[in-house]
């Protein structure tokens, strides 16, 4: 039906022999897309689970190291392997890196909070149970502001806040390591007992890239607190996603977890495809399952495991080998009874907190007059704001030319090229000294851009001596200059005569041949002054 109204306003006198092929490319373009009826008559409703490892050097009850790619199984004490007598000893690090966290997202923080049992049968789980904290986590009730980008610009962007239900503490499983070849699974527990921080949202989102954006939000706090490096390409942030879809106006649906999402751009893509996928078995008639999923990144489709367990099905304990955890600040007074390292002060924590993402753009755009939308970008871009505050620095010129620099030229070769900006083949300090060549009006805005893709290259020399070596400084003899121009006038009379009957546009085609006439080196703003006097 769309697609008939398509044919009938755009292309209303189409041979018929390319109708079939209008068809085709229609429906390639809108592949998995739901149509807009559909997507106006069903609400969808997203909620996060979050599981950030803590940044520390050994895990949550035992004193083994944490390392990353570690030789399997080498990094494990008797506790991890669960061994008969063996008993936990909580990580005052991990506790603080909670605390910490719950305050960066403007939680309440319990001043006493428990550990539970998980009961649960997996192999990579060998006491049977995993150590969390379900009854009294250590925080409550925060929130976490984000902004998504809306529109093709990053000026539409809107900002929204998520609330924050609890975080908690537990203890990882293993990795079960599975051998397709030799039909077997084998198991790592090196994994078994880092510490996590869980940071269960409420459900107020309803798509993808909204979810998505509060995720990379709360990976810049962590960074920023360095309680977890949360790096999702090393698992040590992962996602679990719930969602349901509903009517507008009638109770919520039932919801699906798909879980182990380890990017933000595959979390967008399961939430977005599960949606459409709930709404479409609705729409025919089925029902939901409540159900844990997976996210197959190649067919870009999730995936049933399993039946979702319940509360009653993991039967939650208190854990009996860990004493409360005791946390005070200036209203209250430390157990004297407690072992000092059971007791917290909240604020030396607090005191101790950095510069939060959120502040941090606040003073971007105060202290260089640079655009909201810039400010995300420089945060939000790994290594980008030191990269442009040396720039700043050592170019000694206005942030904003600095800017565009950045985000559009080399923000823009990085992304090409799959790289970061800590892997930029251009230093700070070489785009220093290119536009500050480029200020002082040594060399053109094109001269500019060809010395910087001679950088981008990998070329080692600096800028100047670029510069130097083809003989690109700014032709700056007036006289040579308008001699040029004067030639291009004189050969172009056809142009020269639509400019003088008002078509003012056609001056930069006299600009673009000056330019290829002094190879780039002369100066646009100055030929046109020239141009405009000579012919006008």
């Amino acid at each position: 039906m769309l697609f008939n109204k398509f044919i009938c306003h755009v292309y209303p006198a189409s041979p018929a022999f390319l109708v079939p092929r209008l068809r085709r490319l229609w429906e390639r373009a809108f592949a998995g897309c739901p149509a807009p009826s559909r997507s106006h008559s069903w609400k969808s409703v997203v909620g996060l689970e979050i599981h950030a490892q803590i940044n520390s050097e050994s895990k949550l009850f035992s004193s083994s190291r944490v390392q990353f790619a570690a030789p399997p199984n080498s990094t494990v004490s008797f506790f991890d392997a669960s061994l008969p007598g063996t008993l936990p000893v909580i990580n005052r690090r991990c506790i603080e890196a909670a605390v910490m966290t719950g305050l960066a997202l403007n939680c309440a923080i319990n001043k006493k909070s428990h550990f539970d049992r998980k009961h649960y049968f997996y192999a990579d789980l060998p006491a049977g149970y995993q150590i969390t904290q379900q009854r009294l986590p250590i925080a409550v009730n925060g929130k976490l502001t984000y902004c998504y980008q809306v529109g093709n610009k990053w000026s539409d962007i809107v900002t929204k806040c998520v609330r924050i239900k609890q975080v908690q503490l537990e203890q990882d499983s293993g990795k079960s390591l599975h051998d397709d070849t030799r039909h077997q699974t084998l198991i790592d527990l090196n994994r078994a007992g880092v510490g996590l921080v869980e940071i269960v949202m409420e459900p107020d989102m309803s798509c993808g890239e909204e979810a998505a954006a509060a995720v990379r939000e709360l990976q810049l706090i962590l960074q920023a607190l360095g309680t977890s490096l949360a790096n999702m390409a090393e698992g040590q942030m992962r996602v679990d996603a719930n969602i349901s879809v509903h009517r507008p106006g009638q109770p919520l649906g039932v919801r699906t977890e798909v879980k182990n999402l380890n990017s933000a751009r595959f979390l967008a893509k399961a939430i977005d495809y599960e949606i459409q996928r709930q709404i479409k078995i609705l729409e025919n008639g089925g029902t939901i399952l409540n159900e844990t999923r997976s996210f197959d990144y190649k067919l870009g489709s999730t995936i049933a495991m399993r039946d979702k367990e319940g509360k009653q099905d993991y039967r939650f304990m208190p854990e009996p080998n860990l004493p409360p955890l005791v946390l005070y600040d200036s209203n209250s007074s430390p157990p004297a009874n407690l072992d000092p390292e059971q007791v917290v002060n909240i604020d030396l924590i607090k005191e101790s907190l950095p510069e939060l993402p959120s502040v941090i753009r606040e003073r971007l755009v105060d202290q260089y007059g640079i655009l909201p939308e810039h400010s995300y970008t420089l945060v939000n871009e790994d290594g980008l704001q030191d990269y442009f505050q040396t720039v700043v620095k050592l170019a000694q010129i206005h942030p904003k030319k600095i800017i565009g620099w950045l985000i559009q030229d080399l923000l823009g070769h990085l992304r090409s090229h799959n790289l970061t900006v800590k892997q930029s083949p251009i230093k700070a300090t070489s785009l220093a000294e290119l536009l500050t060549l480029l200020e002082n009006g040594d060399i053109s805005s094109s001269t500019a851009k060809q010395v910087f893709q001679e950088l981008c290259n990998g070329g080692k020399e600096t800028p100047t001596q670029i510069v130097k070596e083809k003989n690109l400084w700014l032709l700056k003899d007036l006289m040579q200059v308008e001699e040029i121009c004067q030639g291009i006038i004189d050969g172009h009379k056809e142009e020269v005569a639509a400019i003088r009957r008002g078509n003012l546009k056609v001056i930069n085609k006299l600009i673009g041949l000056v330019q290829k006439n002094t190879k780039g080196k002369s100066d646009p703003v100055l030929v046109k002054k020239i141009l405009e006097k000579k012919i006008l």
